[in-house]
């Protein structure tokens, strides 16, 4: 693999420099980075999970890109609704920093159910994975929120004592590499997918023969995500322990997803699950897919419990909300008399109209102590412990519920046009 022709058709190409630095927005502990496509910057989820890019919501601007017609085939991802209609665009050009591709394959999605943006709160048009990882060593500062591109015939790697360096294993162009669970007193030995696409810390697929299950009085069921192919649900719980080479971390967050969901990233036998956005971004990370290895340091996320959400509620920003906004204002007036000159300060209040993120409650756990207060699923929530929920984002909005547990949640929603109150207190599931 060090024998890439850097100038090929096909590949990411940095000719003048050796490396380059890409900032990114961390969503819900997955990395968005800007993408130019065809001269259009958009904004894409980087999953190292995903063989070629994938395009969609792009209704919009469309006809900006000129994506060029080509073969109709299908995809299939997470999810159990099935395969994904898609078309595969051939010579696009593809910008991340100064890095540069000009004959780009996509897989364009016109399916506008196919769309991740709701659930992050921000813009996401696309996903690209191996295309970047293949042509470069990706370097990917968590902790700064960077990536840094760098060529891998100029690399070199500094020496540092903190750090550890695991085997990667690459099969069909996605990274595994070996770690250890304990559950109760089991240690067992795990090969996962390295998957910067999802914002779980852990997944495990269930195995009685390897003892790969949830305890029986420590899990609940609950909505897992959104894959290309649908909604994934599952049960949640914790591992005692988790060993990534000289790092222990206690008490982590596992999902055990619903088989039907998985079906197609059952195909690697030797797989047994994945490690994902919220274990990843606890280290500074080096993936280099030449060399077949993958070097981790902890950062300042390491220590900082694993949380979940116990309410119950999961949100999408659906739309727009009209919001009255007060603004003060300061006049300065000069007053004239036959004697003297006076100024004066009046102040008012100016009144402004804006429009605003609606969040909608789009999946409601049973039991859950949401659904218990009486919230429904189309819910538009306006303001969380007397704040308005128009001044903070999705990810700020969903944090709350991951709060302590008996933390007492407030909350004012739009049910049809009237405006009602609920209460409720959070709820621990896990021992």
């Amino acid at each position: 693999m060090l024998g890439i022709n850097l100038y090929a058709q096909g590949n990411f190409n940095m000719p003048s420099r050796d490396n380059c630095k890409v900032k990114f927005q961390l969503i819900n502990n997955l990395i968005i980075v800007p993408v130019e496509v065809n001269g259009v910057e958009l904004s894409f989820l980087l999953d190292s999970g995903v063989s070629k890019p994938i395009l969609f919501n792009i209704f919009n601007i469309s006809d900006s890109l000129h994506i060029k017609n080509g073969e109709r085939i299908y995809l299939r991802g997470l999810g159990g609704d099935g395969d994904v209609e898609a078309l595969k665009s051939n010579h696009n050009r593809l910008k991340i920093g100064d890095a540069v591709n000009v004959n780009q394959d996509i897989y364009v999605v016109f399916d506008d159910s196919i769309n991740f943006t709701p659930r992050l709160g921000v813009s996401v048009h696309g996903i690209i994975g191996y295309d970047i990882f293949k042509d470069f060593i990706v370097e990917i500062n968590y902790n700064a929120k960077y990536l840094k591109l760098h060529r891998p015939e100029t690399y070199t790697y500094k020496k540092c004592r903190n750090c550890e360096t695991l085997d990667l294993i690459l099969y069909k162009n996605k990274p595994y590499i070996d770690a250890m669970v304990c559950i109760d007193s089991s240690e067992i030995p795990v090969k996962l997918l390295v998957d910067t696409g999802s914002s779980d810390a852990l997944w495990l697929f269930e195995d009685t023969s390897q003892q790969l299950l949830p305890r029986d009085d420590n899990f609940f069921e609950d909505f897992l995500g959104k894959g290309l192919s649908g909604n994934i649900h599952g049960k949640r719980s914790k591992v005692k322990r988790f060993t990534l080479s000289g790092f222990d971390l206690k008490r982590v967050n596992v999902a055990f997803p619903d088989s039907v969901a998985i079906s197609e990233a059952r195909n690697f036998k030797e797989r047994n699950g994945s490690i994902s956005g919220e274990l990843l971004k606890r280290f500074n990370i080096v993936l280099d897919y030449h060399n077949f290895k993958m070097t981790i340091k902890k950062n300042g996320n390491f220590k900082k419990p694993f949380q979940y959400n116990k309410s119950g509620i999961v949100l999408e920003q659906n739309g727009v909300r009209v919001i009255k906004e007060e603004e003060p204002r300061f006049d300065y007036v000069n007053e004239r008399n036959e004697k003297e000159v006076s100024n004066r300060v009046m102040f008012n209040t100016v009144y402004k109209f804006a429009l605003k993120p609606a969040y909608t409650i789009v999946e409601l756990r049973e039991d859950s102590p949401a659904y218990k207060a009486g919230l429904l699923v189309g819910d538009v929530i306006l303001s969380i412990n007397n704040k308005g929920t128009h001044t903070m984002s999705l990810q700020e909005l969903s944090q709350r519920f991951c709060d302590e547990e008996e933390t007492t949640i407030k909350l004012v929603v739009d049910r049809e046009g009237q405006s009602m109150v609920f209460k409720f207190k959070l709820e621990s599931l896990l021992n």
